[in-house]
């Protein structure tokens, strides 16, 4: 351990002081923060309802929709980082930040049009890839800008705590009402997957509407002013993200909690409308796991406060997998079993997301002493590349699995073999998955007593920089 804690000592520097902080309205911050309905929103459709109402109502291919999914998610990876410098580099009368977000919006709008209200005779692979596309480009348009934007106008401490929990609690709330829509139309008309893209497209489409006015209304984008920070080079930046050994075990054991997340997720409407032949329960039971989920972070917190981060991150793995191997003895219409044990996910929820992410902000110290540079910012803009590429490799691998095994979402009827090949996927796949990232993160050299170690050397150097009275 003693080698990984070796830094060379960083160039004298003077710190600067603390800006002064002035509370804002709370109207007006809300009204800013309001842009996060729409781009929250639009996340659960696409990852859990839209797949699935694809393959059901309009007759395409589970491999084909795979497909489509993993060459989007493989072209964000390339058009975010791309998006964002362009950002930085747009200089005009109109700001930085809101050219984009408006340009964005108008493609977010539209291309939301065509991917929520499809008409059935226009369905085809080649719609739902430009649809797709589209849209997704334009949701990183707005979204990427508008964080940026974000940090720029809430620049004080304080201030950037609270404007994140105001986007925090518009962003849940959105995911709320997203989850009640299709669970109360499975009780009027289960099958009627159009009424479902509708619903759930109205409510992004229509915030998307008031939420940009209130957006652009509420705060005038501050002047661009020329950075004294150096820039990396590509190559400097693949090196610090990937070359740091404690920061890819990491990324490594996100990546492989997202895949067993995301599987789930794809997975879940088949799952309960084939294999359990309960339809209208298909949404009820993903919010009901919500409900539980958003106590989860409290809970492990206090686990990690008492027995470490990566051991509570290893501990929560391990639930992750008994619950879903556990799935492997539900079954059809066994209504009991599978509540109980979607209330255990719940509570289990997000227990490897929370102590992952903020193990990083550990190694970004480490790199800090060694190295005298402070990168947290980029440690955690890997999560975003993690996340993707989870998420388009649980797409692009289980659907298409599913598929090879003989299911069929659009079929009257499944044979057993299909439907217990839909079961395998939908609890191994998250099981084994869930499996590696505990076994990735096991035995982290980085715990608490080493972390204490490198912060009081921290303190030290930088009250030994700071200039005499």
């Amino acid at each position: 351990m003693a080698s990984v804690y070796h830094h060379s000592a960083p160039p004298r520097f003077q710190q600067a002081a603390p800006q002064d902080e002035k509370r804002e309205s709370g109207w007006r911050m809300a009204g800013f923060a309001s842009l996060f309905v729409p781009i929250t929103a639009a996340q659960m459709p696409l990852a859990v309802h839209l797949p699935a109402i694809y393959a059901q109502q309009f007759g395409l291919s589970l491999a084909v929709i795979g497909a489509i999914f993993l060459g989007e998610r493989l072209w964000g990876a390339v058009a975010d980082p791309l998006i964002g410098a362009l950002s930085d580099r747009t200089h005009g009368r109109f700001g930085r930040r809101r050219p984009w977000i408006v340009a964005g919006s108008a493609l977010f709008g539209v291309s939301g049009a065509l991917l929520f209200f499809p008409a059935a005779s226009w369905v085809s692979p080649l719609y739902l890839t430009a649809s797709l596309f589209l849209f997704y480009l334009g949701w990183s348009m707005v979204q990427i800008p508008y964080l940026a934007w974000s940090g720029e106008t809430y620049g004080g401490y304080h201030d950037r705590t609270r404007i994140a929990t105001f986007q925090t609690v518009a962003g849940s709330a959105s995911l709320l009402v997203v989850l009640i829509l299709p669970t109360i139309i499975d009780q009027i008309s289960p099958k009627d997957g159009a009424l479902k893209l509708a619903a759930m497209g109205s409510v992004v489409l229509v915030s998307l509407a008031v939420s940009l006015v209130l957006t652009l209304r509420s705060q005038a984008e501050a002047p661009a002013t020329p950075s004294s920070r150096a820039r990396l080079s590509l190559r400097q930046t693949v090196v610090a993200l990937f070359g740091h050994p404690l920061l890819r075990r990491v990324l490594l054991s996100d990546f492989a909690v997202t895949v067993g997340q995301s599987i789930r997720s794809a997975l879940i409407v088949f799952f309960v409308t084939h294999y359990m032949g309960l339809p209208h329960w298909a949404s009820g039971l993903f919010l009901f796991q919500f409900v539980f989920g958003i106590v989860a972070g409290p809970i492990w917190a206090q686990i990690g406060y008492r027995i470490g981060k990566h051991r509570a991150a290893v501990a929560g793995e391990l639930v992750q997998v008994v619950i879903n191997a556990g799935l492997l003895l539900v079954a059809p219409g066994q209504i009991g079993l599978l509540l109980a044990l979607t209330l255990a996910q719940g509570l289990a929820q997000g227990s490897g997301n929370l102590m992952l992410r903020s193990m990083v902000a550990d190694i970004a110290d480490e790199h800090r002493l060694r190295t005298g540079e402070d990168r947290t910012a980029l440690f955690f803009s890997a999560f975003s590349l993690s996340s993707k590429a989870g998420m388009a490799a649980a797409v692009g691998i289980a659907l298409p699995l599913v598929g090879w095994l003989g299911f069929d979402p659009a079929a009257p009827a499944n044979t057993p073999d299909a439907l217990r090949g839909l079961l395998a996927v939908f609890a191994l796949g998250p099981a084994i998955a869930h499996l590696l990232s505990a076994w990735l993160i096991h035995g982290f050299p980085l715990d608490e007593a080493a972390h204490t170690e490198i912060r009081r050397a921290l303190d030290e150097r930088d009250h030994a920089f700071q200039p005499a009275e």
